[in-house]
């Protein structure tokens, strides 16, 4: 039975991720990211398959308390205006199916930046000056980091355990927790961390770190289920067991792994055969789900109809 990284952690929080552990190797939990609150991605592996994934992920960017409408595209208002109001879906969808939830943030810089100013090339805020007490970077990243804890703490009211998944793809240099390396991405997590758990004690959090970089690990006092997001440049056939152990060697063979996010869902015999211990995969949202650029309509089915598959439209956490 794996510890919780916070040794007060809620008791569903323990439950949930005993259950995780439990399954890798011997199942897969099935995921899928939605972005938007109509969730097409729902409808449309309903409608092909006719269940639901057990696992389904939210966004948190329209949350962002620094979105500079002023000095936004089209698009970038676009995002925001569907992703509002996700979290009460997120509550309302987690207490009627006891399904598990996951939170991605695309956290807009804290300060300045325009447009969609979570990505790098977007806002000139330096996440290095987060790390040195009292400059303007430290206090905007706080303050930010206490109007979403309002948010995370309306699931803990309700004691529904969350896969927190912040600072996410921290190995790139895309999104502005990254651009000055994943060792400061890494010291930004324990902050938050650190907060979250000792100061606000958001105890229904299980912490999910997601790069594959080895001097960028927290720490296993930090860290619950360590993960990676794929995309191949085409579509192969694959349980992505090379992807793991080098995710295991990385970061830490103690706890639970898991794919945050692909483009290609993994192929289920494959991994029936394998038994690479994934607890869980997340296919990315919108054209990464819906229509068949990326996962056929017979994979989908494949993988959702499977034995080795965890999929439903109600959650096993009852």
């Amino acid at each position: 039975m794996q510890k919780t990284a916070n040794p007060n952690a809620s008791a569903a929080a323990k439950k949930l991720l005993n259950y995780l552990s439990e399954t890798a190797g011997k199942a897969i939990i099935t995921g899928q990211h939605t972005q938007t609150n109509p969730m097409k991605e729902i409808d449309y592996i309903r409608k092909e398959t006719g269940k639901e994934p057990m696992l389904r992920g939210f966004e948190l960017l329209a949350y962002s308390p620094n979105i500079n409408y002023q000095n936004a595209t089209e698009e970038c208002l676009t995002e925001v205006y569907e992703n509002r109001n996700t979290m009460e879906t997120a509550l309302k969808w987690a207490k009627e199916n006891h399904g598990i939830v996951t939170l991605t943030f695309h956290w807009f810089s804290p300060l300045g930046g325009h447009d969609k100013s979570f990505y790098a090339k977007n806002t000139d805020f330096d996440a290095e000056k987060i790390l040195t007490e009292g400059t303007p970077e430290r206090t905007a990243f706080y303050d930010d980091m206490d109007i979403i804890a309002a948010e995370l703490r309306k699931f803990q009211e309700a004691d529904i355990p969350v896969l927190w998944r912040p600072f996410h793809e921290a190995d790139g240099d895309w999104f502005w927790w990254g651009a000055k390396g994943p060792v400061v991405a890494s010291r930004l997590y324990r902050l938050m961390f650190e907060h979250y758990t000792n100061v606000l004690h958001l105890d229904n959090l299980l912490w999910v770190w997601n790069c594959p970089v080895k001097d960028a690990y927290p720490g296993d006092a930090y860290v619950d289920i360590v993960s990676m997001d794929i995309y191949l440049t085409s579509y192969e056939k694959t349980d992505y067991h090379k992807q793991y152990e080098q995710l295991i060697q990385v970061t830490s063979p103690n706890k639970t792994a898991a794919l945050a996010e692909v483009g290609y869902m993994p192929d289920i015999q494959l991994l029936s055969d394998s038994h690479t211990p994934w607890a869980y995969y997340m296919t990315w949202s919108k054209e990464f789900c819906i229509g068949e650029q990326y996962n056929a309509v017979d994979q989908l089915k494949s993988v959702y109809r499977s034995s080795y598959a965890i999929a439903n439209s109600c959650g096993v956490m009852q």
